[in-house]
């Protein structure tokens, strides 16, 4: 068998995102935010995947997003490439996703707590040595807990995460090697087939299972992330050799042609207003 990788946006959210994973999104929240405790019973996916209807490289998929027991939201992300600004960008979808909840002129008790699972291909800091990471307001000082819990951001590091197949314990071993190794294997593991949602996501991502338009999307999404990260890699090591500033407009003058203008202000530090003026004057 071949598995379509879980970290592309497009197989993740179809693997966990569609209307027939709920059982399987229930049981990697439950392992990835309560260490395997059947803490959510039910929930209700938001924004199902559909089949794409508009192609090209420049598009993007959404999120996954959720509502748990508690009327919890929460928003589920794989992020392959370190960007610029995708902390802040994580920060941001979690606060708008709280705010949203009301209409003007309604109480703020209504409002109910939002998670964000980010789930990253990349390290995103040398101070914490474990693969999940949670973050919740905090007295600076004393760090001493804000009386409310309503956002809290948790991290999975794929990189950090190091057990290999004969190594996994808990369930959410299973679901971490799942996502980080799925697209190496050949065969279900005897160890993740007695989990049933695990069996069944391996069933999801099977790619015998997926039409022909939906082969081709994940082709062009794969390509794409890989141009995309040779584009940063070419433009950090071009920008140790050149100034900064004419390193910055050289090395946006090359992407114009491989990424978007969001993704090369991202890349080159040059503001969305100084890419466009820039694509304007090559035209």
């Amino acid at each position: 068998m071949i598995f379509i990788n879980p970290k592309t946006d497009f197989a993740f959210k179809k693997i966990f995102g569609s209307e027939q994973s709920k059982d399987i999104l229930i049981s990697f929240l439950n392992a990835l935010l309560y260490n395997a405790r059947p803490v959510i019973e039910d929930l209700e996916i938001l924004n199902p995947y559909l089949a794409p209807r508009i192609r090209g490289i420049k598009d993007t998929y959404l999120d996954v997003r959720a509502k748990i027991t508690g009327n919890k939201t929460v928003i589920i992300e794989m992020q392959v490439l370190n960007v610029e600004g995708f902390e802040k960008r994580i920060l941001y979808n979690a606060a708008k996703a709280y705010s949203i909840q009301l209409d003007s002129g309604e109480d703020y008790t209504l409002l109910n707590p939002v998670i964000a699972l980010t789930i990253t291909d990349f390290e995103m800091s040398d101070n914490l040595d474990k693969f999940i990471s949670r973050f919740v307001l905090k007295e600076k000082e004393f760090l001493v807990d804000y009386p409310i819990h309503d956002i809290e951001l948790v991290f999975v590091e794929l990189p950090k995460f190091n057990k290999e197949l004969e190594e996994l314990e808990t369930l959410t071993d299973k679901w971490i090697y799942f996502i980080k190794s799925a697209r190496s294997l050949e065969s279900v593991p005897e160890t993740m087939a007695s989990v049933p949602e695990i069996k069944k996501a391996f069933e999801v991502a099977n790619q015998a299972n997926l039409t022909r338009e939906e082969l081709e999307d994940l082709e062009k999404r794969e390509i794409y992330i890989h141009d995309q990260r040779n584009a940063i890699r070419r433009a950090m090591r071009q920008g140790r050799e050149q100034g900064m500033r004419e390193s910055q407009v050289e090395i946006a003058k090359r992407l114009l042609d491989v990424l978007d203008e969001e993704m090369i202000s991202q890349t080159t530090g040059l503001s969305l207003e100084e890419v466009q003026e820039l694509k304007r004057g090559i035209e």
